[in-house]
């Protein structure tokens, strides 16, 4: 492999940790599936970030485009990191019986950039966990039946998997969580025909945009018809923005494009700063009645936790002080146009679309083996981009919004080394193969 940049030093972790070990220990302790994707890309450790950019143990540097959305504000962000470690030193893990001001102030800090009426706040870890928040504040307020979207992605919990409407991901845990229904992405009449047939029993659940679908993003107005429609019948909405939220689209919701206000707003990857895991499903007062009622009805240990909370603070403030929704948008509507001309020109008939909104970015290939041979040529020339979990042809790029100029055109230049490097190698791929 060429060596993209090398480090001025090399991290401390190298003299440690030896590439071979940490694989068998891999093998040995967590995935022989995900030490086998490791070796395709070399079998690379990652030991150190900041800002775009991330560090092998062997010195070299990466862009990072991917990280499935949580580094919207890069790595290890000051004004993240000096809220935590503040939180460190004074009191990391509270006992959850008395007051405590971190989570308080989190929950404040939250509320005031989300669409008004959204004002209750639980915290979580995962988006998964978000997801099952919300359909058990909707169960609990009386619909029993849920609507998500084909090929949305909404985690592998159980619950949040009968949401997924993925067979690969669904099939080894049937039965899942009954009265589940998939409908059309972007089809109002569909979801209407299923919200009269059942008036005020259904819970709907989607994302402004679909990421792990493949960055699809819905038809004009769609998102407003279906807030409409849930209104009209009497049902339940809840938007995952857990991907799609905190700035990634150039808004800090997706909700905020149509002016949406849905019962519950789920959001996390981007919400712990990059720095820390941490999740929640905001609601209107009357959607979380259930919890206002009984505060031990849904709980987690760690839901809430100071450490967490002082990064949800951090992570809000450099979002405002820096501008990152703006800079999101902006740098979005640089990049777009630029990699879909990369595109247009090296591979025109290996490359079936490019589209995205803000710094949500996919190009999606004509077959799903492409989109993984794009993956290894952006990696051997610096970048790390993510696949699509159900949009398997589609790459997907997800950069910060700290990207300076310079990190603009590195990215462009190895989109476009990469897909020359693509398109060479499918012209001298054996006439079948894969």
């Amino acid at each position: 492999m060429t060596v993209i940049q090398e480090s001025p030093e090399a991290p401390a972790a190298a003299a440690v940790d030896d590439e071979a070990e940490i694989l068998n220990l891999y093998r040995a302790h967590l995935s022989k599936g995900r030490a086998t994707l490791a070796e395709l890309f070399g079998s690379h450790m990652e030991v150190a970030s900041e800002g775009a950019w991330l560090t092998t143990s062997d010195g070299e540097r990466f862009l990072n485009a991917g990280g499935y959305g949580v580094f919207i504000m890069g790595a290890r962000h000051p004004i993240v990191m000096e809220e935590v470690e503040r939180q460190l030193r004074t009191h990391p893990t509270a006992t959850r019986i008395l007051l405590e001001p971190t989570v308080a102030r989190a929950a404040e800090a939250l509320v005031s950039v989300l669409p008004p009426g959204l004002d209750r706040v639980h915290f979580a870890l995962s988006g998964a966990e978000a997801v099952e928040t919300g359909l058990k504040l909707a169960r609990a307020g009386g619909r029993k039946r849920t609507v998500s979207m084909r090929g949305g992605y909404h985690g592998k919990t159980l619950g949040a998997l009968s949401a997924t409407a993925k067979d690969v991901y669904q099939a080894p845990f049937r039965p899942l969580v009954p009265d589940f229904r998939h409908l059309p992405y972007g089809d109002a009449d569909a979801l209407e025909a299923e919200l009269r047939a059942h008036p005020g029993e259904v819970c709907v659940i989607l994302e402004p945009v679909q990421g792990e679908g493949g960055v699809i993003v819905p038809p004009k107005g769609y998102l407003k018809r279906v807030e409409e429609l849930v209104r009209e019948y009497d049902g339940f909405l809840i938007l995952d923005e857990v991907q799609s939220g905190f700035g990634r689209l150039g808004e800090w919701w997706g909700a905020d494009i149509e002016g949406v206000v849905p019962d519950v707003l789920l959001t996390g990857k981007a919400l712990g700063g990059g720095v820390m895991p941490v999740s929640a499903a905001v609601a209107t007062r009357k959607a979380f009645r259930p919890f206002d009622k009984d505060p031990y009805v849904h709980t987690a240990t760690f839901s809430g936790q100071p450490v967490l909370m002082a990064a949800v603070q951090g992570a809000i403030r450099a979002v405002k002080e820096e501008r990152l929704v703006t800079r999101a948008m902006d740098l979005g509507a640089r990049l777009l146009p630029r990699i879909a001309e990369v595109a247009r020109r090296n591979i025109p008939e290996l490359v079936a679309d490019v589209r995205g909104r803000g710094l949500l970015i996919g190009v999606e290939l004509v077959e799903a083996g492409l989109a993984g041979e794009l993956l290894i040529e952006l990696f051997n020339h610096g970048v790390v981009a993510n696949h699509s979990m159900n949009g398997s042809s589609v790459v997907r790029f997800t950069p910060p919004a700290v990207l300076d100029d310079t990190d603009v055109d590195f990215l462009v230049n190895s989109f476009d080394l990469a897909t020359r490097d693509l398109i060479k190698g499918a012209a001298t791929m054996p006439e079948g193969g894969n």
